[in-house]
């Protein structure tokens, strides 16, 4: 299937929102952190007292929501599929507010006819009242549906080495909730693969599964658990790459490598089912 080509790479949009306390918590919530929070040092991410905002929720905040489903760009939209997400903060994010973001998109890798193509797009959030840069927002979208425009074939970033031939220096696991994906569909995705059986049966799942940004926000709890003492502000840069979905009630560990120099990579996997579910992670802290 064509796409657009000459839209997509020229693709430019302006967005905004206004945000409370409430969303932060119910972010929070939806990625988890509230699940022992009572008996640990992370409360600060569900509790108005010392409220912290977990970085991640940059990738909820004046979001485009589903737009490569527009019909303008001809996207076989039903085959899309979210394969990498980075997050590059400048400063850490107010627990309220009005914040402003543009989204462009970066480049396009088309792998030929029948092979699909790569989409990248970089999001810049900033704060509407200080103007200042808050964070910088890469995914990046494997279009499994379309391919053979002509366009560049290489080039894709590619992904981070772990140094999984020695043992982790840290193992973080933790635990979701069997609802946790309709909770945080409030943060914004509302997309039914998330919440009716039947939908996620006919995308080949056995039920619900749960969303990726959900499962992004997990790891950046464990990574914030071993690296950063649970403070927000201390964590500058989360890259990943999406490798199988998580469903709800599931257990996550992360295998964090220290790499020198406030840098480290981490995988994460579920135990029972023996799968990876986030691969060649990368996070930069202080």
């Amino acid at each position: 299937m064509t796409f657009a080509y000459d839209k997509l790479i020229k693709f430019r949009r302006e967005l905004e929102q206004v945000y409370s306390r409430r969303d932060t918590i119910l972010y929070a919530l939806g990625v988890g952190a509230g699940i022992g929070a009572q008996e640990s040092d992370s409360l600060h991410f569900v509790y108005e007292d010392k409220l912290q905002a977990l970085p991640t929720m940059s990738t909820v905040l004046a979001a485009p929501g589903f737009w490569q489903r527009e019909d303008q760009f001809r996207i076989d939209w039903k085959k899309i599929l979210h394969g990498e997400q980075s997050v590059q903060m400048h400063k850490p994010l107010p627990i309220e507010g009005s914040v402003a973001a543009t989204l462009a998109v970066d480049a396009i890798y088309d792998k030929g006819e029948g092979k699909g193509a790569l989409l990248y797009t970089t999001r810049t959030l900033y704060d509407r009242q200080s103007g200042d840069l808050l964070a910088t927002i890469r995914q990046g979208s494997f279009m499994r549906g379309n391919g053979g425009q002509g366009g560049v074939a290489d080039g894709a970033p590619k992904p981070h080495a772990i140094p999984g031939e020695r043992a982790p220096d840290h193992v973080v696991t933790l635990e979701t909730r069997p609802e946790q994906a309709l909770i945080y569909r409030l943060s914004g995705d509302y997309n039914p693969l998330h919440a009716d059986p039947a939908v996620a049966r006919a995308a080949g799942f056995s039920r619900p599964i749960l969303h990726g940004l959900s499962t992004y926000g997990i790891v950046c709890r464990a990574v914030l658990q071993a690296l950063c003492g649970n403070e927000s502000r201390r964590l500058k840069r989360l890259d990943v790459r999406f490798a199988s979905p998580l469903y709800p009630g599931e257990t996550v560990t992360t295998d964090i490598w220290l790499e020198g120099d406030g840098k480290a990579g981490f995988r994460s996997h579920v135990a029972d089912r023996d799968v990876v579910v986030i691969n060649n992670g990368y996070a930069e802290y202080e």
